[in-house]
């Protein structure tokens, strides 16, 4: 018969034993919480300081420190004496595990900080906030909702900050956007649409950046006619056509995008319509909306009106104010539109935004491409 004594001693055994294994368990999840904790934070501090002194977009720059705010504030209860104690830095296998693609980043002549510094940065965020999610798991589940949640905005962010990126590279040095209707033609006609086939011609010409299809007299099969006929003319150039309002018809006449107001169809839902290539305007009338275009995937935006204009009503206009704050917190693409003339481009200009959309100032002249290339002057030599 066995000693009761000598069970008491391997019962005792045994519960140190599980003591220590419950301490080295515990200790190697503060471990890990750490490591991803700082890794996490790391990586959007480098993408901030991106946004911050290369991109210059303040909202953007702004949401990521939000993000390192919210992470600093989700893990705080993250006990920071067991998170120091630990930390093991010297002896970490991973100092010594390396990848070839780990040190390559491509020069600044060479290829955008958006893909080759910030993209890895970000995926090392997101990757490390799954880690600080799954294991916080163990210690407190108000920990582990608030981490996923986050991780989701990092998301979001991502994907503003790389259309930012896509979008100055197709529209970065765009400056004159054109509005135009079908100026009276139709399908019926001996030769459909003649008139706005020489229009377009002619803003062609003048090396106008964007030229927008606008009409609502015509027909859906009009409209698509129309579209196909400026394709026509801006297919061989650097000219953008547009559609206005309709996904649909966007896609039926292969235009280069779609513009959307405020009422129609959301960014997300037009975006799985079109697919990634074409681009998405949006009409925003405040700050607001323009910064949740932005983080909503427009690849541009109209801010406006800013002045009174004959073309479309409005209750109020925005002014340059509005024009001023886009300009001073927002990268993306920005068309001051509404009312803009060559008699007030320049207090445009001096507001901060040297990007204008323009109909009636162009379209109704005498010389369309004249005052195109007078406007494209002015907005250049800003």
């Amino acid at each position: 018969m066995q000693d009761l004594g000598s069970c008491q001693t391997v019962r005792n055994s045994e519960l140190e034993v599980n003591l220590m294994t419950e301490k080295k368990t515990e200790n190697s999840v503060f471990r890990i919480l750490d490591a991803a904790i700082n890794r996490a934070s790391e990586g959007l501090r480098v993408v901030e300081d991106y946004l911050r002194m290369d991109l210059a977009d303040a909202h953007l720059a702004k949401t990521l420190k939000q993000l390192r705010h919210d992470l600093t504030e989700s893990t705080r209860s993250v006990d920071p004496q067991k998170r120091m104690a630990a930390r093991d830095s010297v002896d970490d296998v991973g100092r010594t595990i390396e990848t070839t693609a780990e040190y390559q980043r491509d020069t600044v002549a060479s290829g955008p900080a958006a893909q080759s510094v910030v993209q890895p940065n970000l995926a090392r965020a997101q990757q490390a906030l799954r880690t600080i999610e799954e294991f916080s798991k163990t210690l407190d589940l108000k920990i582990a909702r608030s981490i996923e949640q986050l991780r989701y905005r990092v998301y979001t962010a991502e994907k503003a900050i790389l259309t930012t990126s896509v979008s100055l590279k197709h529209l970065g040095d765009a400056r004159l956007y054109v509005l135009i209707d079908a100026l009276g033609g139709s399908s019926q006609e001996a030769e459909p649409f003649s008139k706005l086939k020489q229009k377009v011609k002619n803003l062609v010409e003048a090396k106008v950046d964007v030229i927008q299809l606008r009409d609502k007299t015509l027909t859906d099969r009009e409209l698509v006619e129309a579209g196909r006929a400026v394709v026509a003319e801006t297919r061989l150039s650097d000219t953008k056509f547009i559609m206005n309002d309709r996904v649909d018809l966007a896609m039926a006449s292969n235009a280069d995008g779609v513009h959307l107001g405020q009422d129609e169809l959301q960014i997300s839902d037009a975006r799985r319509i079109v697919g990634a290539a074409r681009l998405i305007g949006v009409s925003t009338h405040s700050i607001e909306q323009a910064r949740k275009a932005v983080l909503g995937g427009a690849n541009y935006i109209g801010v406006g009106p800013v002045f009174p204009s004959s073309t479309k009503s409005f209750d109020a206009h925005v002014g340059l104010d509005l024009v001023s704050a886009v300009a001073q917190e927002i990268q993306l693409p920005a068309f001051a539109i509404g009312g803009i003339t060559l008699d007030n481009v320049r207090d445009v200009c001096e507001a901060g935004q040297s990007r204008v959309a323009v109909q009636n100032a162009i379209v109704d002249s005498s010389d369309p491409r004249k005052v195109a290339s007078e406007f494209l002057t002015l907005l250049r030599d800003d």
